[in-house]
C-alpha cells in the first residue's frame, strides 16, 4: 500500500483500535433498544437517548476541531479510550432513564452504524500522513472495512444474552454484562494507544493548523454532509433494530444475525470502494453507490413482508457505504495538508449535530405508529443530499 516502514506500525495500532470497537459497537447498537425496553422504558427514550449520544459526540468534536491542534493527539486518544471504560460502567451499573441519559450525552456510546465518536477524526488525521493519493484512499478503505468487518462479529454477540438466560441467568444481568464488556474494551484501548509515538510538528508533512485557504469548501461540505447525516440518524443502526423488534417481533439472535450479514456486505461494499473510484472518481463513487442504496430503503419500509424488507435492507447494505471511505479521502484531497485535522473535525460534527437531532424524531415516529416514516424519510432525504452534492462539486478538481 506504500505506507512508509516508520508508519506501518502505528497504522497497525489504529487498525486494531479501529476493530476493537467496531466489536463493541456493532453488539450495543442492537442491545441498546434491548437494554432500554428491559428496563421498562418505551420506543421514545431510545431514540431520545441515541439522541443524547450523537449529541454529546458531536460538543466533545467540535471542541477538538477548535482547539485539538494545541494538544497531544495520543494523549487526546487516551482520554478517550478512559472515557470510553466510563462509558460501559455507567450504563451497566445504571437503571434510572436521566444518569443513563447524562452518560450517553458525555460518554462515548455508538447506537449508528458508522464512526461517529471523537476517535475518529483523531485517527483519520494521523492516517492521512501515511499515504498519500491513491494510497490514502486505499488506506482509509480498510480503515473502514475493519470497521465493518468486526461490527459485524459484534453484532453477532448480541446474541449472548438470549445464551446466558437459556443457561439461567436472569436477562437484565445478561445485558449489563455486556455493557461491563464495553468497558473492557476501553482500558484495552488505553493500552493500545499508550504505544503509539508521539507526534512532534517537525514529524509531519505541515503542523496541524485552523481552517485557513480552504474554509469555503469545508463549509459548503459540511453543510451537505449534515443532510445525509440528519436523514441517516431517522434510522440508525439502534432504530433499525427497533424497528425490526416491532414490526415483525424479531429476537435479538436473529436481529444479531440479520446485523451481520449487513455488515459482511458493508465490507465487501469498502472493499469495492477504492477500485471503483480509481474508475469513475471519488464524486461519481459516492453519488452514483447512494442513491440507489436509499431507493432499497424506501423499498423496504413498503414491504409487505419479513423476507422482503430484509432482502431490500441486504441490497442497501452492499452499497450504502461505498461514499465513506471515499468520502473521507476526498475531504482530504481538496484540503491543504496542515488543514486536514480541523476539516476532519469540521466535517464530522455538523454530521454528528444533525445526526444527532433525528434519532428522537424517529423514536417519536415509532411511538405514534408511523414505523414506516422514518426509513422513507431517510430514503428521500439521502437522495436530495447526493443530487445537491454531485450539483455543487462535480467541477471540482480531485473529484
Amino acid at each position: 500500500m506504500n505506507i512508509p516502514a516508520g508508519a506501518a506500525h502505528e497504522v497497525r495500532l489504529l487498525l486494531v483500535g479501529r476493530g476493537l470497537r467496531a466489536f463493541v459497537d456493532g453488539y450495543v447498537a442492537v442491545l441498546l433498544p434491548a437494554y432500554l425496553l428491559a428496563l421498562g422504558y418505551g420506543t421514545w427514550q431510545v431514540g431520545l437517548l441515541s439522541t443524547a449520544t450523537l449529541l454529546g459526540s458531536a460538543l466533545a468534536t467540535l471542541a477538538l476541531g477548535a482547539w485539538g491542534h494545541r494538544a497531544s493527539q495520543r494523549l487526546l486518544l487516551l482520554g478517550a479510550a478512559l472515557l470510553m471504560t466510563a462509558t460501559g460502567l455507567g450504563f451497566a451499573g445504571l437503571s434510572a432513564f436521566w444518569p443513563l441519559l447524562l452518560v450517553a450525552f458525555v460518554g462515548t456510546l455508538n447506537p449508528s452504524s458508522g464512526d461517529v465518536s471523537v476517535f475518529l477524526p483523531l485517527e483519520h488525521s494521523r492516517l492521512s500522513l501515511a499515504a498519500e493519493g491513491d494510497a490514502r484512499t486505499r488506506l482509509f478503505a480498510r480503515y473502514s472495512l475493519t470497521g465493518a468487518l468486526f461490527a459485524a462479529l459484534g453484532a453477532l454477540a448480541a446474541a449472548v444474552p438470549d445464551v446466558l438466560t437459556g443457561l439461567g441467568i436472569d436477562r437484565l444481568t445478561a445485558l449489563r454484562g455486556m455493557f461491563v464488556a464495553y468497558a473492557g474494551v476501553g482500558a484495552l484501548l488505553c493500552l493500545l494507544y499508550a504505544r503509539l509515538p508521539e507526534r512532534h510538528a517537525m514529524d509531519q508533512v505541515a503542523a496541524p493548523e485552523p481552517l485557513g485557504p480552504s474554509r469555503g469548501i469545508v463549509v459548503k461540505l459540511a453543510v451537505l454532509f449534515s443532510v445525509d447525516a440528519f436523514a441517516g440518524g431517522l434510522i440508525v443502526n439502534s432504530l433499525l433494530a427497533l424497528w425490526l423488534f416491532e414490526r415483525f417481533g424479531l429476537s435479538l439472535t436473529v436481529t444479531g444475525a440479520f446485523f451481520f450479514w449487513i455488515g459482511v456486505l458493508n465490507a465487501l461494499s469498502l472493499l469495492a470502494a477504492p477500485w471503483v473510484a480509481r474508475r469513475i472518481g471519488l464524486l461519481k463513487t459516492m453519488v452514483f453507490t447512494h442513491i440507489p442504496s436509499s431507493l432499497f430503503l424506501i423499498f423496504a419500509a413498503f414491504s409487505p413482508g419479513l423476507p422482503l424488507a430484509l432482502g431490500f435492507l441486504l441490497l442497501r447494505a452492499a452499497l450504502s457505504q461505498m461514499d465513506v471511505p471515499t468520502r473521507s479521502a476526498y475531504v482530504m484531497a481538496v484540503v491543504t495538508p496542515p488543514e486536514r485535522a480541523a476539516a476532519a473535525s469540521f466535517t464530522a460534527v455538523p454530521r454528528s449535530l444533525a445526526a444527532a437531532l433525528s434519532p428522537s424524531l424517529g423514536g417519536a415516529l415509532f411511538a405514534a405508529g408511523w414505523l414506516a416514516a422514518p426509513l422513507i424519510a431517510c430514503g428521500c432525504l439521502k437522495i436530495a443530499y447526493d443530487l445537491a452534492l454531485w450539483r455543487a462539486f462535480r467541477q471540482q478538481p480531485g473529484s
